[in-house]
């Protein structure tokens, strides 16, 4: 057996400061939005795809990120990405029109999607046995915490130095980052015929995602059953159908197709994708009632999502310590339950306060679907296929965000542009439907067992 290596814990560290700021990227601009909107005069359109750009890029460019971290080596990819990530993050923070602050977003996906997997590809080769659980389990609170932190950082931010330092916060902290890897990452050596990238592939799934974005965007404009939504929708499934062909025709394909034939797989999928979707839909519209149509600051908003934040992080330690007890399928059944009686109570009645108690109530319910999303997709997947299992559960997190700004904008675009709340309660109603049909979806697709290995929290 290899020595260890003796520095794997500040690496660990540094890994996980980077993984932390990559998912507060997806949160922190949630408060900032309406400060970004008003400076750069920009429709609704294009500030949803301020959160989606971003999103889909880290989603859809994941899986070849992580065959590149095994084609040319961790350390490579790792630094490439940091790189990538740390100068789109100065771009985009220096944007004065909607160019360049849409291609800075993108850029900073690409990043993204290149340092996460190949940093969980180190954290997993420098660490072996009862250690590794360990190290990924902080690896995994860091994501979690990240999202909830964001919100708060996002408030504090915008309403400081301003909006500009949402994304100017990443350079200090990627600089100082990359110089200490530089230094400390082991080289490792690339794999021997592993293949070649698949591009084609990942290109095709994040064209495919991003006209389905795209549709769902403008389908509060065009109408939801318009011809141009419909058939925007139908390209989209063609890009898919055509990425399907390509992964069964290339030689080392981006994925594994049959895996998603896998029952536990499949429903850890769902459950990511409709917890995630639903998360990032009601901290959209959170932000925007309480900045937009009361008034409220970046700061005190931010403040004011603390509950929120904690929330998340509550519902996924409870159902972290019950899940092996009770199984995923009861813990899903019962996230998505609370997750819809939460959002009922903004749906229903009007008020700052209440709306903060609906997002609470409601997230709690979602950290808990995570945990249930991670532990039924690990439950029957060999050790060799853990890392494209966890790359998918990654992905769909991401494309989950993605789908959920755009369907809530749509749905709620009235009251985005506007001063009138009727969008606000159908954004709310239609997400505590969405969490009514997730919980009765969940009696059906998650199987049934009770997981016996260390439980795995998901981001």
């Amino acid at each position: 057996m290899e020595e260890r290596n003796p520095q794997r814990w500040r690496l660990l560290g540094l890994l996980a400061v980077a993984q932390f700021m990559l998912i507060l990227d997806v949160t922190v601009v949630a408060i900032a939005l309406p400060n970004i909107e008003t400076d750069l005069g920009l429709r609704r359109e294009t500030l949803t795809w301020v959160v989606s750009a971003y999103t889909l890029m880290f989603g859809g460019l994941m899986l070849l990120g992580g065959r590149a971290s095994d084609l040319f080596g961790s350390r490579r990819v790792v630094l490439t990405g940091l790189t990538v990530f740390t100068l789109a993050s100065l771009a985009t923070g220096l944007a004065t029109g909607p160019e360049l602050l849409l291609a800075g977003r993108v850029a900073q996906g690409i990043g993204a999607a290149m340092l996460s997997p190949a940093a969980l590809s180190v954290v997993t080769k420098i660490f072996d046995a009862e250690e590794r659980n360990k190290a990924l389990g902080i690896w995994s609170a860091m994501g979690g915490g990240g999202s909830a932190i964001g919100v708060l950082l996002g408030g504090l931010l915008t309403a400081g130095p301003g909006w500009q330092w949402v994304f100017y916060v990443n350079v200090p902290i990627g600089v100082i980052v990359f110089v200490m890897l530089l230094r400390m990452l082991p080289v490792d050596r690339p794999g021997e015929d592993l293949g070649r990238l698949d591009v084609p592939g990942a290109l095709l799934v994040t064209a495919g995602t991003g006209t389905a974005i795209y549709a769902l965007i403008n389908a509060g404009d065009r109408g939801w059953l318009s011809a141009a939504t419909l058939g925007t929708l139908a390209g989209a499934i063609v890009l898919y159908g055509v990425f399907a062909l390509v992964q069964r025709s290339v030689r080392s394909p981006l994925m594994d197709l049959r895996i998603l034939t896998r029952r536990p797989v499949a429903a850890g999928i769902f459950m990511i994708l409709v917890a995630t979707a639903l998360m990032i839909a009601t901290f959209f519209l959170g932000s925007f009632y309480l900045q937009h149509f009361k008034g409220y600051g970046a700061l005190r908003t931010g403040l004011l999502f603390l509950p929120v934040a904690l929330a998340a992080i509550v519902g996924a330690q409870v159902a972290g310590q019950i899940v092996g007890h009770v199984g995923a399928r009861v813990v899903a059944l019962i996230g998505f339950v609370i997750s819809a009686v939460g959002m009922v109570v903004p749906a229903l009645w009007d008020g700052a306060a209440v709306v903060v108690i609906g997002m609470t109530v409601g997230t709690v319910g979602l950290g808990a679907a995570f945990v249930a999303a991670s532990t039924t997709t690990f439950a029957q997947v060999d050790h060799r296929e853990a890392g494209l299992a966890s790359g998918l559960l990654s992905t769909f997190h991401e494309f989950g965000a993605s789908l959920g700004v755009a369907v809530v904008s749509s749905v709620a675009a009235a009251s985005l542009a506007g001063t009138v709340s009727t969008g606000f309660t159908r954004g709310f109603t239609f997400a505590a439907i969405t969490a009514g049909v997730a919980a009765v979806l969940a009696l059906v697709v998650v199987p049934v067992f009770k997981p016996s290995t260390g439980v795995v929290h998901a981001h």
